[in-house]
């Protein structure tokens, strides 16, 4: 007599189905918001990063400020400088003096080569200062420097 019946799981999962295995790994991916006016910057940005990263465009400051606010924690915030409503140096600032997102790590983009203005955005916490134009592959190996798999 059994006192209990054997049961066996399947041992493999089928990948090729989108379900809960496919969205587990999504999750696991690191998310990134960008922060730029400019939205061919943003397509750039994404083109290079979507492969090992979730990424996530936002227009300016004030939308990244509200978008954290809605409860979103990126990984890692890439900000432009210069956007309407609020400038990437104002959302650096807010962000650095917030207790909730202060940990996390800001590269900023500018087509300013300025040195004060660099040491000036490195002082109030920014991660990395990076000149516009720039090599999408240069920034995607200083993304995985600050972001380790």
């Amino acid at each position: 007599m059994l006192l209990f019946e054997k049961k066996f799981l399947p041992l493999h999962v089928e990948v090729n189905n989108i379900g809960i295995l496919d969205s587990f790994i999504l999750n696991m991916k690191k998310k990134i918001l960008i922060l730029d006016d400019k939205e061919t910057i943003a397509k750039v940005l994404s083109i290079y990063l979507m492969s090992d990263y979730e990424v996530q465009w936002l227009p300016d400051g004030l939308q990244g400020v509200k978008w954290l606010q809605a409860g979103n924690t990126p990984d890692l915030i890439i900000s432009d400088i210069r956007m309407p409503g609020m400038r990437g140096d104002d959302f650096l600032e807010w962000i650095k003096q917030n207790e909730l997102f202060r940990h996390i790590p800001v590269i900023m983009l500018s087509s300013e080569d300025s040195t004060s203005e660099r040491i000036r955005l490195l002082e109030i916490g920014a991660e990395d200062y990076i000149v516009k134009p720039f090599n999408p592959m240069e920034l995607k190996i200083r993304v995985k420097k600050i972001l380790p798999n």
